[in-house]
């Protein structure tokens, strides 16, 4: 078995635990080395209620980030030292410490960095839309462009993304129960729709097997009311909504793939 190394590039401490922990504990099973990045210190989150005094969010949510890490079998985390940018159209966009803000030769010299020490043989962002249009995911999508073609060691992108007819599948199944399906055309941030369409995704990974401890991961950020409202769906829906990642690469569109994205004779082509 080919073993690599992964450098996944998050915007804020609880991003890893939703949106690629399971693609990260298969990877940490099969031997890979898996590194976490993350771009801001997620000042702008839920201010817990049980701060101690001195004790700042961000250090909060690095403990809970590093607590996270333990679970997910992550070797490494690395913060690019950034302000968290708020939602959009917050005050705290114009920041000149935010994130958001951050110069993208130089943002991207600082992941690069970090590339070149792990010699990384693949990195993995959001796509375009950063998701869900946080303007911090929009810009780790710039940034790990970025810092792929100043690293000195070339490393393979893949774009981590939410597969929005899979979405409507689900809210139509929800409809036909009774239940509220309004999930099934969730618009981002900035208005416009999350994740992409099935289409353009690659691949389909497969990471109920491990939904225990994504579980854990979620709760490991703890003083965070998004990972809170994640953790209270129904066990049934949270194994439709959360055990699947979904993953776009460059020059690779659909039909998708079910399997393993990091290793090419690991592939297991399937009907969708």
């Amino acid at each position: 078995m080919l073993v690599s190394t992964l450098v996944f590039f998050h915007a804020h401490p609880d991003d890893e635990a939703s949106q690629t922990a399971g693609t990260m504990m298969l990877a940490a099973e099969r031997g890979h080395r898996v590194v976490v990045v993350f771009a801001t210190g997620g000042e702008h989150g839920t201010v817990p209620e049980d701060l101690a005094p001195g004790e700042t969010v961000a250090q909060r949510r690095r403990a809970e980030a590093d607590a996270s890490a333990r679970i997910l079998g992550i070797a490494r985390v690395a913060w690019l030292g950034y302000h968290d940018s708020g939602m959009t159209g917050w005050s705290q966009n114009s920041d000149p410490l935010s994130f958001v803000q951050a110069n993208l030769d130089q943002a991207g010299r600082r992941l690069a960095d970090i590339l070149d020490q792990e010699h990384a043989d693949v990195l993995v962002t959001y796509d375009w839309h950063g998701n869900y249009g946080h303007p911090d995911h929009v810009k780790v999508h710039q940034v790990a462009y970025r810092a792929a073609q100043l690293a000195s060691h070339p490393a393979r992108v893949l774009e981590q993304t939410t597969n929005r007819d899979d979405m409507r599948r689900m809210a139509a199944r929800a409809a036909a129960l009774g239940i509220d399906s309004s999930f099934g055309e969730m618009v981002g941030d900035d208005g416009l729709p999350i994740g992409l369409p099935e289409s353009e995704i690659g691949w389909r990974v497969d990471v109920s097997s491990v939904l225990d401890r994504k579980r854990a991961a979620l709760a490991a950020h703890g003083s965070q009311s998004d990972t809170q409202w994640m953790l209270s769906v129904p066990p049934e829906a949270f194994r439709a909504w959360m055990g699947r990642e979904y993953y776009r690469e460059e020059g690779r569109p659909g039909p998708i793939v079910n399997g393993w994205p990091f290793e090419e004779a690991a592939i297991q082509q399937s009907p969708s």
